[in-house]
């Protein structure tokens, strides 16, 4: 089975350099314990703070990543900023062994107020891509809250979502009791294998660690499992992912075939 890798790290802001170092050794050990793909957070390269990092150097970033890649031999999905004549996105990309770009994706749902201000959503669906005899797509954190999202990825042959985020840490939100409250670490713990599960997809989410964001990446099952789930520092998760695993799930939950769209328009 393809295994495939996600880091949990914290990104330093206005620390390129170190931070693509940082990520040179986590992907040289991922490699060396068997990794076939490796997952990081989204804005790893620059630090996730979207005001400042808006106008970074999205392509050096990239290169540095498809370097990597090629380097290890491993697929490698990084998040950087794209830049056209008339707007900035949060992307994220997936690099094949030889460091070719197979697919980038800007982020369609942008998060908060700094986000909005400082980018532009994307507008396109994710493509799914062939990697490992799987169908792959990206996605970019508040993109995977959104149930549509996840289901047309699945619907267009995607088996494996690879998800780079930056989940603030919030706290139970008001200081009131859990059941009452708000915590984004629901987003982890509750929201993204439940999205595995309704859809018969692996998810794989990689986050930034606390105290500033939540940590708890994880890698779930289309059973809607953990089949890793990090604490709160830096991490490594590993799984293995499976196609027939997949196929399997899918017969047995058929939420793809069982929906009646034309009830919900």
């Amino acid at each position: 089975m393809p295994a495939l890798a996600v880091l949990q790290a914290a990104g330093t802001v206005d620390a390129v350099e170190e931070n693509l170092r940082r990520l040179d050794g986590y992907a040289a050990r991922a490699a060396a314990q068997g990794a076939e793909i490796l997952v990081t957070p989204e804005l790893f390269a620059t630090g996730y703070a979207p005001a400042l990092v808006a106008e970074s150097d999205g392509q050096a970033v990239r290169d540095a990543l498809a370097c990597m890649a090629r380097r290890y031999r491993i697929a490698l999905v990084g998040s950087s900023v794209e830049a056209t004549p008339d707007a900035r996105h949060i992307t994220a990309s997936l690099f094949d062994h030889q460091g070719a770009e197979l697919t980038r994706y800007r982020k369609a749902h942008l998060f908060g107020a700094e986000e909005r201000a400082a980018f532009t959503p994307g507008d396109d669906l994710p493509e799914v891509v062939p990697l490992l005899g799987m169908g792959v797509a990206l996605g970019i954190c508040y993109d995977v809250e959104f149930p549509e999202y996840v289901r047309s990825a699945a619907q267009r042959g995607a088996d494996l979502l690879l998800v780079p985020t930056a989940v603030p840490a919030t706290g139970n939100v008001g200081n009131r009791p859990p059941a009452h409250t708000y915590n984004a670490e629901r987003i982890s713990r509750l929201l993204v294998p439940a999205r595995a599960l309704e859809n018969g997809v692996y998810i794989a989410y990689a986050n930034h660690t606390a105290p500033g964001f939540t940590g708890l990446s994880c890698i779930a099952s289309p059973y809607g499992t953990f089949l890793g789930l990090a604490g709160h520092g830096e991490e490594l998760l590993f799984a293995g992912v499976d196609q027939a695993e997949v196929r399997r799930a899918r017969e047995l939950n058929t939420y793809l075939t069982c929906r009646r769209p034309e009830l919900f328009a």
